[in-house]
């Protein structure tokens, strides 16, 4: 038995994948322990953590949790990330970041961590093949392309419909509301497209990812296929996910984060 102590975790947000965190680290994960968690409501995350845990768990501001914690999980609104981020960065700590898409418009997150040693991790989320598309990263990819299908009721209101006047509230057939690169997608769906994004950073980044994305009223889940075409391989996976209570998450989106946390303490770490 290892006589190392425990990683410290703490867990920013309380949605529906913050609380599964909570719930997995509460449940056991060997190596991780529960720290503190952060929450706009305070009183209010209080009150949902009665339910996933007997004992009283530290309840914090954002700016509070850095001294509690060895690594942050970051499930907040993508504009928190870099007040969640920055001080466990530059006290060369780890950050585990949902919000991949506010990365591309924080870069200055990565010079961070390079200067002070600290690490951000993008977990696989809602996609299936990351590792293949990193491990073809260290040849030539000559193309990533990504097509997304969701249920109408989890991309409604996106700024890119709003701003753009793309009603889809009562489409009765398969509609293709974007295509474009990740990048742009981040901006226009934010709470919607990581998954795109952390493919792009796994492959030939935002820029030359190619991206579509559909609002189909005769889906229940969330729907992302990916064709790589590289010097190592040629592949196509496809995943189909349910929904989280959040219809813009996944549930495997929380389950990916767990198992991020659980390879961090294990002796056998599967996959790249």
């Amino acid at each position: 038995m290892s006589n190392r102590p425990p990683l410290r975790i703490a867990v920013a947000g309380l949605g529906a994948v913050g609380m599964a965190v909570v719930a997995a680290l509460e449940k056991g994960l060997p190596g991780c322990a529960l720290a503190a968690v952060s929450a706009r409501d305070i009183g209010a995350a209080k009150a949902r953590l009665s339910a996933a845990t007997s004992r009283d768990v530290l309840v914090v501001p954002v700016e509070a949790l850095e001294p509690l914690a060895d690594i942050v999980v970051e499930a907040a609104p993508a504009a928190l990330l870099p007040a969640i981020a920055e001080p466990f960065l530059r006290a060369g700590k780890g950050v585990v970041v949902l919000s991949a898409g506010a990365l591309l418009r924080a870069e200055h997150l990565l010079e961070l961590a390079k200067e002070h040693g600290g690490q951000i991790t993008v977990p696989t989320g809602a996609l299936i093949g990351l590792d293949a598309v990193a491990a073809a990263a260290e040849g030539t990819i000559h193309s990533v392309r990504m097509v997304t299908r969701k249920p109408v009721r989890g991309l409604v209101g996106a700024p890119y419909l709003v701003e753009n006047n793309i009603a889809i509230d009562d489409i009765k057939e398969p509609l293709r509301i974007f295509k474009g690169t990740p990048r742009e997608a981040a901006i226009g769906f934010p709470a919607n497209l990581n998954v795109a994004v952390a493919l792009s950073l796994a492959g030939i980044g935002p820029d030359r990812t190619e991206l579509e994305i559909w609002a189909d009223p005769a889906l229940t889940r969330n729907t992302h296929r990916i064709e790589v075409d590289a010097d190592s391989a040629a592949f196509s996976v496809q995943i189909e996910n349910i929904p989280s209570e959040n219809p813009k998450t996944g549930r495997i989106t929380a389950l990916s984060v767990v198992a991020c946390l659980r390879k961090m303490g294990a002796p056998l770490r599967v996959g790249t």
